[in-house]
C-alpha cells in the first residue's frame, strides 16, 4: 500500500514552478549563446563582484567539480576571469570580463521585458508575495532552523551556507533566481 503523505511535495513543486518561470528566459539565453548555469554565473558576479570558486558554487547553487569544468570553458570564451588572490596566492578570484559586461549590458533589457510580461500575467502582488515568501522561507532555513549537517543546497556540505554568504556581506536576495 502506498502511504498518503500529508504534505505537498514542496522541493518537486518548486522545480516545478521554476521550470515554468525559465520558459520565460531560455530563448533568451540560448539566442545569446549561454547557459543557463553560465548565466547564473555572469548574473550572481554582476551583483556581487568578483568571488572565489567556493563561495560561486554556493550562490549559483552549483557543484563544485561542475563549476571548475564550466569556469574554464568560460575563461576560454572570455566570458571570466581566474587571478590568485593578492592576499592568498592558494586561492582563485573570479571575475567577469569586458565581453562578458557588455553581453550582460545587450541581455539585460531584454529580460527585464521578460519580467514585466511576467509581472504583466501573474500581477505585480503575486510577484512581491513571491519573493517575499521565498525570501521568508530561506532566511528562516539558513538561520539555523534547517536539519544539522544540511547546507539546504545540496552542495558537497563542507561549508555552513549562512557562514559562507555572510563570509562577503553576500545576499542571496540580490542574487534573484537564474535570471
Amino acid at each position: 500500500m502506498t502511504p498518503a503523505f500529508k504534505h505537498r511535495n514542496l522541493p518537486h513543486l518548486l522545480l516545478l514552478a521554476r521550470e515554468q518561470f525559465m520558459a520565460f528566459f531560455r530563448p533568451i539565453l540560448r539566442e545569446h549563446g549561454v547557459t543557463e548555469q553560465q548565466w547564473r554565473v555572469m548574473r550572481v558576479l554582476a551583483g556581487s563582484g568578483p568571488l572565489e570558486p567556493n563561495q560561486l558554487a554556493l550562490a549559483c547553487t552549483i557543484l563544485s567539480p561542475s563549476l571548475t569544468r564550466m569556469l574554464v570553458a568560460m575563461e576560454s570564451a572570455a566570458l571570466i576571469t581566474r587571478t590568485r588572490s593578492e592576499v592568498d596566492h592558494r586561492r582563485q578570484i573570479i571575475a567577469l570580463t569586458d565581453k562578458s559586461r557588455a553581453m550582460i549590458a545587450r541581455m539585460e533589457p531584454i529580460i527585464e521585458q521578460q519580467y514585466k510580461d511576467l509581472e504583466a500575467r501573474l500581477g505585480e502582488t503575486l510577484i512581491g508575495e513571491l519573493y517575499g515568501a521565498l525570501d521568508a522561507a530561506m532566511g528562516r532555513l539558513a538561520d539555523g532552523s534547517a536539519p544539522a549537517g544540511d547546507d539546504g543546497l545540496g552542495l558537497d556540505g563542507d561549508s555552513d551556507a549562512t557562514a559562507a554568504i555572510a563570509l562577503d556581506g553576500f545576499d542571496t536576495r540580490k542574487l534573484g533566481a537564474t535570471n
